[in-house]
């Protein structure tokens, strides 16, 4: 009897430790992860790991899932993320120092951003930059990086988005309204067609060739869509430590 009370008691014991070290590095990540970004209203963690594994600072299954983020000015509306076989510095964490990555780790996902969350990423420092590339390339007698460039609001239109804006040269405002179908082409290309631009009632671009957007080799996109006033994708990224 007293031996099996003892085996009892060494189970609970190791049980109550498996489950110290998995809450320990679930809370480790979401700092983490709360660190990253600037904004998260809705954050759940899920860690599927054996103690030996977790120990080992090897964890097989992580799942992520987020709500109303926002990541360097990007707002996104939610976000579903899964990554395996994640290395990690478990003796640091044990410690009570930061979680961190000690190896690339692939990461699929699915993403959301509605159309209220696209127009207010236009403050990133990030959209504004890869807009005005963009728009610099296709409007080069109207448009300039340069220049003082207003974006006001961007919104899903018909499988495109439209995007107003005002470029402003020696003081002198124009007004114009950019309408851009995004389309994926590659699993890490996405070519922008037809590109149109009106100030007013003139013209300033009809473009139905379009350009390319290459989003590099760590980026494999398996869906993208732009409908219901939403931009929707998933696919593969890399993560580095």
């Amino acid at each position: 009897m007293s031996v099996n009370k003892s085996k009892q008691s060494n189970q609970k014991q190791s049980s109550g430790k498996l489950g110290f070290v998995k809450n320990l590095l679930s809370t480790a990540l979401k700092l983490w992860l709360k660190s990253q970004v600037s904004k998260v209203s809705q954050l759940e963690v899920e860690i599927n790991a054996k103690d030996r594994q977790i120990l080992s600072g090897c964890v097989p299954f992580v799942s992520i899932r987020a709500q109303d983020a926002i990541y360097q000015g990007i707002h996104i509306t939610q976000v579903n993320l899964v990554a395996e076989n994640i290395r990690i510095n478990i003796g640091s964490v044990l410690k009570g120092k930061p979680f961190k990555l000690l190896e690339t780790v692939p990461v699929t996902g699915e993403l959301r951003v509605n159309e209220e969350d696209l127009s207010a990423s236009t403050s990133s420092a990030l959209l504004s930059d890869a807009l005005n590339d963009i728009l610099a390339t296709v409007l080069p007698n109207h448009w300039s990086k340069s220049k003082l460039n207003k974006w006001q609001n961007i919104s899903i239109q018909n499988n495109s988005l439209v995007i107003l804006a005002t470029s402003y040269t020696q003081g002198k405002p124009l007004a114009v309204e950019i309408t851009i179908g995004l389309n994926l082409i590659t699993n890490h290309e996405l070519k922008i067609s037809p590109i149109r631009a009106i100030n007013n009632t003139e013209l300033l671009l009809n473009d139905e060739n379009g350009r390319l957007i290459d989003l590099g080799a760590e980026v494999d996109i398996q869906y993208f869509s732009l409908s219901s006033r939403q931009l929707n994708c998933s696919g593969k990224v890399n993560v580095n430590p």
